[in-house]
């Protein structure tokens, strides 16, 4: 078989106009793959709230376990003066504190904002009230998450 030099340019302009990928093409794969990502992307994001909101109740539970020590430990709960801060360090007029009561420092909620703690709470004389402002950061919402 001879080949001549016109087959030869005919042959690599065939392959070179075969290499790369149309513009139809390139928008079909596009519309193909935001169709996928709007279809995932809700369903994680809805995962990770609820996985905010696990935590945020185990933290709450955690926390309502060291209180609960305390008040062994001292016949009463943290004054709200006082706050959480007395799971780690000794309130000046307290006896009977044996902690710190948590192995590191008091966590933020999963918001990135500080759980509030009530004593005496709303709900009873002798009970407390811990609760976090949950994902709006607001007081009194629905999405709160409480003790």
């Amino acid at each position: 078989m001879v080949t001549t030099r016109h087959s030869m340019r005919q042959g690599l302009r065939g392959a070179r106009d075969r290499a790369g990928f149309t513009l139809v093409e390139l928008l079909l794969v596009l519309a193909i793959l935001a169709t996928l990502a709007a279809i995932v992307i809700p369903k994680f994001a809805g995962r990770t709230e609820q996985a905010k909101l696990t935590a945020a109740k185990a933290q709450i539970a955690n926390l309502g376990t060291a209180l609960d020590s305390y008040e062994v430990d001292t016949g009463a709960y943290p004054s709200g003066n006082d706050g959480l801060r007395a799971l780690l360090e000794r309130p000046g007029n307290v006896d009977g504190w044996r902690g710190p009561y948590m192995k590191q420092d008091i966590p933020l909620d999963p918001w990135g904002h500080p759980y509030v703690y009530e004593f005496p709470g709303k709900r009873g004389e002798n009970r407390y009230d811990l609760y976090s402002f949950g994902p709006d950061g607001r007081a009194g919402t629905d999405d709160d998450v409480t003790n």
